[in-house]
């Protein structure tokens, strides 16, 4: 596993750049395809193509499961001249390894492991793997939402939460919004009074963005960022704010949304145009996902291991797949350093999270994860 996980870590594959993905995307085919599986590149933006693997017909019966990854990183090309692949007091270090080829790697071994003993599959394990869930999955999320709307249940290689490896029953829905400032210009020195500052009001209107922010009900809303004007002596006709928005709820989502588009100028000579939406909604603990987290603690307690949830800020292809079928997520790798310098997995932990996957593949759906009764 080790070896396999420093091969794709060393197969540098940083989002928007297809050429460079090429050598993972190979890699991964070839493993996917001795397993048995039908392979087939699905054509991306920019050539930042996604793989989708599936059993020959026939091979299984019943429903399908999908498995979901990416294996885009956050990093640029050439990262590993100063954060090369090292394996060190039990973990192996690296960009990538943790988010999220450590996953791969444990869904690779848990589909090895149940070839191995003939585990025969009632549910039809179909993967899916992006090129471009670290920008949003701009272009990928239309096949995994198709697919997921086929699956009895999506089980989501995203890394695990926290040194206790939690997997994730909740993530935060993200909107992303820029409002559009239009004023009136004028010289600043001699006609101040015949212009109308959009720097000002778009002043007044992040006071009023910040205000929707609500601890206790998980709702943060910041802007990110703020441009406008033209030069230090012309009263700005135009500025522009770009805003993030997460919440935990689909009702807060909605609300939230309602209250950024009903912003309102405060002055007159004043518009706003609001655009954007939240485009992840909510993973949240429906009644079928709970069903899918109790599967998952029962197969965990057969192979002797205790695991626990968590909700998290953070969104991934889960938020999409939830509104459509049982959704799991955090089953990936146990470490730390998701985007950051220090990235790693714990590396005994791979084998049990291999285990559980494997569990999870060979149990079959309910026949209930599809409704919400």
């Amino acid at each position: 596993m080790t070896e396999l996980l420093t091969a794709l870590a060393e197969a540098e594959s940083p989002s928007l750049d297809g050429e460079a993905q090429a050598s993972v995307r190979t890699m991964l085919r070839d493993e996917f395809t001795e397993l048995g599986f039908e392979v087939e590149q699905l054509p991306g933006a920019g050539g930042c193509d996604h793989l989708l693997a599936t059993l020959p017909a026939g091979s299984e019966a019943g429903s399908s499961q999908l498995l979901l990854g990416h294996f885009d990183t956050v990093w640029a090309l050439g990262t590993l001249e100063r954060m090369p692949v090292t394996e060190r007091d039990g973990r192996l270090h690296g960009p990538g390894v943790f988010d999220m080829k450590g996953g791969l790697v444990q869904l690779l071994y848990a589909l090895r492991a149940n070839a191995e003993f003939g585990v025969e599959m009632s549910c039809r394990p179909v993967i899916f793997l992006n090129a471009d869930e670290e920008i949003g999955s701009p272009d990928s999320r239309r096949h995994t939402i198709g697919l997921a709307g086929e699956a009895a249940r999506v089980l989501v290689m995203e890394p695990s939460y926290g040194p206790l490896g939690r997997l994730k029953t909740g993530r935060k829905g993200v909107g992303r919004f820029t409002l559009k400032v239009t004023g009136v210009a004028s010289h600043a020195g001699l006609n101040p009074e015949g212009g109308a500052s959009a720097i000002l009001e778009v002043s007044h209107q992040i006071e009023r963005l910040f205000e929707l922010n609500d601890a206790e009900r998980g709702v943060t809303v910041n802007v990110g960022t703020i441009d406008g004007g033209m030069r230090a002596n012309v009263v700005a006709p135009e500025a522009v704010a770009e805003i993030e928005a997460r919440v935990v709820t689909a009702e807060d989502a909605v609300k939230v949304e309602q209250a950024i588009r009903g912003l309102e100028p405060t002055g007159d000579r004043l518009s706003l145009a609001v655009e954007g939406e939240f485009g992840r909604p909510p993973l949240e603990m429906t009644p079928r996902n709970r069903r899918l987290w109790e599967r998952a603690r029962q197969v965990a307690a057969g192979l002797g291991l205790e695991i626990e949830d968590a909700q998290v800020g953070g969104a991934s292809d889960g938020n999409l797949t939830s509104p459509h079928t049982a959704t799991l997520d955090g089953l990936g790798a146990v470490g730390d350093g998701a985007h950051a310098e220090h990235e790693h997995v714990v590396l005994e932990r791979m084998p049990e999270r291999a285990a559980l996957i494997a569990g999870l593949l060979a149990s079959p759906p309910d026949g209930m994860e599809r409704s919400e009764g």
